[in-house]
């Protein structure tokens, strides 16, 4: 395959946008109706710190698609395992 470099960036950029927003509905569903008892706390907590590493990859080879995506999708993932945690604690 021989494609451009701007060509590869679009890809990189898709690929991000559509792994983010797959995680939304997830999120705001826990936001909205406080029912986390189908989340796993160790499996968000190993996708968290995932997410993070991810983001820190791109942060240090400097890929604008994988800081954004992974920046907001650490955001989503951190905000939930929060909710998680503190619902959990309130049991």
């Amino acid at each position: 395959m021989n494609l451009q470099p701007h060509q590869i960036e679009i890809i990189g950029y898709c690929a991000a946008f559509l792994t983010t927003i797959a995680f939304l509905p997830q999120a705001i569903q826990s936001w909205r109706t406080r029912d986390l008892s189908g989340i796993s706390v160790g499996m968000y907590s190993l996708f968290t710190a995932g997410v993070g590493l991810w983001l820190i990859y791109g942060l240090m080879i400097e890929t604008w698609p994988l800081i954004l995506a992974n920046a907001l999708t650490f955001a989503l993932a951190l905000s939930i395992l929060l909710l998680k945690l503190n619902t959990k604690d309130k049991k």
